[in-house]
């Protein structure tokens, strides 16, 4: 694999501070479900016309930091969308306590394609057909950096063949302490970017480990910086390509 599958690392952190600004909504799925979806809207003044980004999230799924990063992308012009993944069956920091019986692979059985892509499908369908969306970029952090073209911060679960099979450009931001995308794995992702010929793009933050651009801890100057430099990275990737 080009990362490892998620483990209690992805539930590690903490709540940022802010009021949310965006609306949750309902919509309809290829598959005959229906999911929530979190929209932040631009002001028309800054709007950039016909292009939108998906937020892909962390096994935690909508939550509160999540929405913050969407409402501050949506700042920037972009109308910015986080589509729920797991249906309301998000994890939670008991899930990973010793007598919890929680089966991180059972659970991940029933996240699988054949009920995320579904998910992805209607959102991207949505932005197209009625909000006139041209241009897609994508956000992914933790599961949800199995991204084609955009920006994933600490992603996990991705395997060669998928890092291999993009099909646009990519930016990763990567922790210097991270059980899942570990130093060895991502120098075989830097290599596996390398030969594919797309625009790629790795940083490495000191310091910070897993979780640090989602759910860090933001009194500490250093993962502040760091949170604020990787939010910095997807904008400008966002800038050039999208």
């Amino acid at each position: 694999m080009a990362s490892n599958p998620p483990a209690e690392c992805c539930i590690r952190g903490f709540i940022h501070e802010g009021t949310v600004t965006g609306e949750t909504k309902k919509i309809g799925n290829t598959n005959q479900t229906t999911a929530d979806i979190y929209f932040a809207q631009p002001k028309e003044s800054n709007k950039k016309a016909g292009k939108a980004v998906i937020i892909l999230s962390d096994v935690m799924g909508i939550h509160s930091n999540s929405q913050l990063l969407a409402d501050y992308i949506a700042a920037q012009g972009y109308l910015t969308v986080i589509p729920d993944l797991f249906h309301g069956d998000k994890l939670t920091p008991d899930c990973f306590k010793p007598d919890s019986g929680f089966d991180l692979y059972g659970w991940l059985a029933k996240h699988g394609t054949d009920v995320v892509d579904p998910i992805v499908e209607s959102t991207v369908k949505l932005l197209r057909e009625e909000h006139g969306i041209e241009k897609l970029g994508g956000v992914g952090y933790c599961f949800g950096g199995k991204l084609n073209v955009g920006y994933t911060a600490h992603p996990s679960f991705v395997s060669r063949e998928e890092l291999s099979a993009i099909e646009g450009p990519l930016s990763i931001a990567a922790a210097e302490v991270d059980e899942i995308l570990t130093t060895p794995l991502r120098h075989e992702s830097e290599e596996i970017l390398a030969k594919v010929g797309k625009p790629y793009q790795i940083s490495l933050y000191g310091g910070v480990s897993h979780g640090f651009a989602v759910r860090g801890d933001l009194s500490n100057p250093d993962i502040m910086f760091a949170k604020e430099q990787a939010l910095a990275q997807a904008l400008a990737w966002f800038g050039q390509y999208l």
